[in-house]
This record gives C-alpha cells, sequence and structure tokens, in this order.
C-alpha cells in the first residue's frame, strides 16, 4: 500500500521561510513524476511544483517560481519543497503527489498525501 506523509506545515511570517517534506512508502515504479498541489479554502487544489524520476528536471506554477525550490532523495524516497519569501497567498494545504505518467507538469494524481497545513501572517 503507497503512503505518502507530509511534514514541515505551520505558521510564519510573510517573508519568512518553510520547508516541507514528504516520505513515501510501499511505491515501486521507479519512473514516477512526484510533486506538490495545494489548496487554499474556498479554492479548488492547484498544481506547485514537480520534478521528475531523475531529479533532474522540475517544473513550478508561475506564482512560486523564484520562490520555492522542489528536490529529492532517491535513496531516502523522500521529496522536499523549499519555500522562500513566502506571502500570505501562499497560505493552503500542501499536499506530496505521486504520478505514474512520466511528464512535467502532474496531470494525473495516481497517490496523494493527507496533506501539511502552511498559514502565511501578514
Amino acid at each position: 500500500q503507497v503512503q505518502l506523509v507530509e511534514s514541515g506545515g505551520g505558521l510564519v511570517q510573510a517573508g519568512g521561510s518553510l520547508r516541507l517534506s514528504c516520505a513515501i512508502s510501499g511505491h515501486t515504479y521507479n519512473r514516477d513524476t512526484m510533486g506538490w498541489f495545494r489548496q487554499a479554502p474556498g479554492k479548488e487544489r492547484e498544481f506547485v511544483a514537480a520534478i521528475n524520476w531523475s531529479g533532474i528536471t522540475t517544473f513550478y506554477t508561475n506564482s512560486v517560481r523564484g520562490r520555492f525550490t522542489i528536490s529529492k532523495d532517491n535513496a531516502k524516497n523522500t521529496i522536499d519543497l523549499q519555500m522562500d519569501s513566502l506571502k500570505p497567498e501562499d497560505t493552503a494545504v500542501y499536499y506530496c503527489a505521486v504520478s505514474e505518467d512520466d511528464y512535467l507538469p502532474i496531470r494525473r494524481v495516481d497517490y496523494l498525501g493527507q496533506g501539511t497545513q502552511v498559514t502565511v501572517s501578514s
């Protein structure tokens, strides 16, 4: 059974930083794409960032490009999202995602974590 467990969310002031981590277990397909989505109150879930199976290629939504950095550790089977220069509009529940579709950005989510809350105060 595939499990994705996020950690690292919290409350931070605007301009601050947070680092999210996602531990993935029970998943054996090795050419998948991993990434992060977020959902703010009253809004639909949106794509944030993705990284391909090799860790070489990344893709970001325009609103976070230059502020967020996605990375992965294949040995530990984890992915991280470093979030800098946070803004109040980044406030959302952030979800870790895995797609067995070798394509960026993620167009099909096969596995999704439970989410971690990120709140940015102004």
